[in-house]
């Protein structure tokens, strides 16, 4: 052989930086020499001279040799492969070592990032301690999207207060702990913490934003400028990957393709509740309706009814976002939906893929869904003024009534019920919300306080996720002055039992900045009057759509101290009461909010413009949807 066709020689190349002349002695070695160190070599010399694909294969090889260093080698080929977007190689060599990932952060990080992504939760689980006890601050903040997804794990909750005392000065992590603590109304403990965000943006330092979460971020901040800032777990959308989407070859069909991307396509979830009518009434001569579906098993078989009605079922769950890719492009779909945005479970990064000539956020997320490729985002003229154009990527897509779709067929009609079966005070004047509590901000408990006062003869009845929650909730009443019988909790409830006990209040009064959504439409279902605060962003704004989609603009309160008045002229003011709960009774199958039919022309309305304009290789543009004239008969029996 050759002296300068050797190991050593190779090796020496290497150490001196001659990367690409040892990769040709190796290369030549190859064919004698097909050992661990001389796959490992060659894979160190792709790496340093770029081609970390090649480099995986070659650490595998290596890896695949028996000796000491094999798992080492294994563990470089899945990194590699990881980071060069071969997921599926990766998560093939990191489930091999499956029970040393327990042990190994960096194996750990790349089953878990992977999975975590398609929503595989069940089998992350075991990886949690050992990346939140690493020291990498990639582990950590991995960790941390993995601990937000169960607020009620106690130890979640641990992990997350363990974490943020580990790296006292990590703002990601603070913002983590800030979420435990406003999930169970720690008012105290996000005080604390919420104190040194705010004198951050007192000095102008919007940036400390990009380390929150899109979602929980909502739930205190209703700055629609600020909002675009918090994107962490996300990337800066490439816009010349848009263009590229926008501008590939399609074939489109005498009928639009629709196709609707969601982990909640089962009936009890709160967007099935809203949207399963819709899916429904779809035009089948105008519309091909696809569900590409990554709803987990865990929530399927609490599923009673037959999606078959909802449109063609495709199954996605704990598919890779190129594997997404490829089915979507076998069905070529026209207009696709995402209906998650950036909330729990979301597959949204998926958007960032060419899916279809247009992309489509919708219901699922109540603000623009900041680094994912959409083109349009479906609201309404309450939801998106003409002041929030500027805050959102995405086109604004606006229906002529609320931008909520609502199921009058398959939501229970609400029965008769007394005070007395709920246990509440007869005579009292009862204010009421059900909104989830981390929707109880410190704010609104304080305006609350104010109305109590005012009104003595009120009582607020709230709905209680956990006894933490009510603990601390009453302790911030009483702080404030309100003694503990004015406040009356209860449990969640069965479904229908709970559509048919809002109507013992008297008046639902609203949260801010995240209205009630789902919340606000069950309570005017249920004939229930909903007070609200006209906002300042998307979240803030959805009871105004849906109030005035039920012809009721009066509850909307220009401002705090206007929804302060309001709410103690109505305790004051039964006969008033009595009026709205009677005009909700009455407007129920004739107002547009419950109105399916009509919502589900408008949304067709929407897609056929956007698909007419795609089609001529136009460019997404602001669009407003011209309304039906109104109905003068109920669309359905009282």
């Amino acid at each position: 052989m050759n002296s300068k066709v050797s190991f050593s020689a190779a090796s020496k190349d290497y150490q001196a930086g001659r990367y690409t002349k040892s990769l040709a002695t190796l290369n030549q070695l190859i064919d004698t020499q097909q050992d661990a160190k001389t796959y490992a070599l060659l894979a160190k010399n792709l790496v340093q001279l770029g081609f970390k694909a090649d480099a995986a294969k070659a650490y595998g090889l290596a890896g695949n040799c028996e000796g000491p260093n094999a798992y080492e080698y294994q563990k470089q080929a899945a990194k590699l492969h990881y980071e060069t977007g071969n997921e599926d190689e990766a998560l093939l060599i990191a489930m091999r070592n499956l029970t040393r990932a327990q042990e190994d952060a960096e194996l750990a990080f790349i089953i878990t990032a992977i999975y975590l992504k398609r929503q595989q939760r069940d089998i992350i689980r075991p990886f949690k301690t050992v990346l939140s006890e690493s020291m990498n601050p990639d582990h950590m903040r991995l960790a941390a999207l993995l601990l937000s997804d169960d607020l009620n794990d106690a130890t979640n909750q641990t992990l997350a207060r363990n974490i943020f005392k580990r790296f006292p000065g990590n703002h990601a992590f603070r913002f983590l702990h800030l979420v435990f603590a406003r999930e169970f109304n720690d008012f105290e403990e996000a005080a604390k913490h919420q104190a040194v965000i705010d004198d951050a943006l007192a000095k102008g330092n919007v940036e400390i934003l990009r380390k929150d979460n899109p979602f929980y971020h909502l739930h205190w901040c209703g700055n629609e400028d600020f909002n675009r800032y918090a994107t962490i777990g996300t990337a800066p959308l490439n816009q010349e990957r848009v263009a590229f989407r926008r501008n590939q070859p399609h074939t489109w069909s005498d009928k639009i393709r629709i196709g609707y991307m969601s982990s909640d396509f089962w009936d009890r979830h709160a967007t099935m509740k809203l949207l399963q009518r819709i899916l429904e009434l779809h035009d089948k001569d105008r519309f091909e309706v696809t569900l590409f579906c990554h709803t987990g098993p865990e929530y399927l078989k609490h599923n009673d009814t037959d999606r078959s009605r909802w449109g063609r079922i495709v199954d996605i769950h704990g598919f890779s976002d190129q594997a997404v890719l490829e089915i979507v492009r076998e069905h070529n779909i026209d207009i696709m939906v995402d209906l998650k945005g950036h909330t729990s479970g979301s597959r949204a990064a998926a958007f960032n893929l060419p899916l279809a000539p247009v992309h489509v956020g919708w219901l699922g997320f109540p603000g623009s869904t900041v680094n994912i490729d959409l083109d349009y985002v479906i609201g309404d003229h309450s939801v998106l003024p003409d002041v929030a154009k500027p805050f959102f990527h995405e086109k604004f897509c606006r229906l002529p009534e609320s931008y909520q779709p609502n199921d009058p067929m398959h939501r229970p009609k609400p029965r008769p019920v007394t005070r007395e079966q709920l246990g509440l005070p007869e005579e009292a004047f009862i204010f009421a919300s059900f909104n989830g509590n981390r929707k109880i901000t410190p704010d609104v408990v304080n305006s609350w306080c104010r109305i109590l006062k005012r009104a003595p003869n009120s009582v607020l009845w709230l709905m209680a996720n956990s006894p933490r929650n009510q603990a601390n909730l009453l302790k911030q009443f009483q702080t404030s002055g309100i003694a503990p019988k004015r406040i009356i909790f209860c449990p969640r409830a069965p479904y229908e039992d709970h559509i048919s006990r809002q109507q013992a209040a008297d008046l639902g009064i609203d949260t801010f900045p995240v209205n009630g959504h789902t919340t606000t439409s069950e309570q005017l279902w249920g004939g229930l009057p909903v007070l609200t605060v006209k906002g300042t962003n998307f979240a803030s704004r959805v009871s105004e759509s849906l109030l005035r989609a039920i012809d009721l603009p009066e509850l909307v309160a220009s401002d705090l101290q206007a929804y302060e008045d309001l709410a103690v002229e109505l305790a004051q003011n039964r006969g008033r009461i009595a009026e709205y709960k009677a005009h909700l009774k009455e407007r129920r199958y004739i107002a547009p909010l419950f109105d399916a039919e009509r919502f589900c022309h408008h949304l067709e309305q929407a897609y056929e413009n956007m698909a007419e304009r795609a089609k001529q290789r136009l460019a997404p543009e602001h669009m407003d949807i011209p309304a039906l004239p109104p109905r003068t008969a109920p669309f359905a029996a009282l």
